[in-house]
């Protein structure tokens, strides 16, 4: 389990194959210069309920992972992040997209 640290008090626990895929959405909207929110559901541990977070460029953010190696990144599930990130409410997890979705063409050529 990797971590999302955000302004060194927000911290959370996130698998770092999901962690990566944040990490692309959320540096791509930030290099444009797009603030955003960014909502996730605590863990029962944690007492539950959920977070959000108004995502800047001028706050720290950090991505720690657990591991060493980079996951490999499934482009679909990259752009349903996006999705999310561009609404009104902001970037919130997904799941990811199945391989075979994953595959899919988003049009058929006719």
């Amino acid at each position: 389990m990797g971590k999302f640290i955000y302004d060194e008090t927000v911290k959370v626990e996130v698998e770092d194959r999901t962690l990566a895929h944040l990490q692309i959405v959320i540096g791509t909207k930030l290099r444009r210069g797009e603030s955003f929110y960014f909502t996730w559901r605590e863990d029962a541990s944690v007492g539950g309920g959920r977070t959000s977070v108004w995502l800047h460029q001028a706050v720290p953010l950090v991505y720690k992972y657990h591991g060493s190696r980079r996951p490999a990144l499934n482009t679909a599930w990259i752009d349903a992040l996006a999705y999310t990130a561009n609404s009104p409410s902001g970037l919130r997890l997904v799941p990811e997209p199945s391989e075979l979705e994953a595959r899919r063409p988003s049009s058929v050529a006719g």
